[in-house]
């Protein structure tokens, strides 16, 4: 688990980040999921955007997401996702203590 100040420096970071996934009208599937985990294990801090045309809610897509990449959810603004996952292979960022 994330603590307060982990999740305030990963949001710092992630501010300037574009989404690099949309969820749309087809939900969350398991391609989906299958990519956003490759992303995060490259880039460990990725944001994903649901788009108004989703037939589910942001924090209903954020908990699929989370439970099928066992990502750690930073933040949710509107109707983008920040999601972080420490890289096995390409880590990067330090979470402070």
């Amino acid at each position: 688990m994330l603590t307060g100040k982990q999740k305030r420096y990963l949001r710092s970071l992630a501010h300037h980040l574009d989404p690099i996934f949309q969820v749309g009208k087809g939900g969350v599937n398991e391609n989906m999921i299958k990519q956003i985990n490759e992303a995060l294990e490259a880039r460990e801090l990725i944001k994903v955007s649901v788009l108004k045309n989703s037939l589910e809610d942001t924090d209903e897509v954020a908990m699929a997401i989370v439970e099928g990449t066992k990502s750690e959810l930073v933040q949710i603004i509107g109707h983008t996702i920040v999601l972080y996952k420490e890289s096995k292979e390409n880590k990067q960022i330090e979470l402070p203590r």
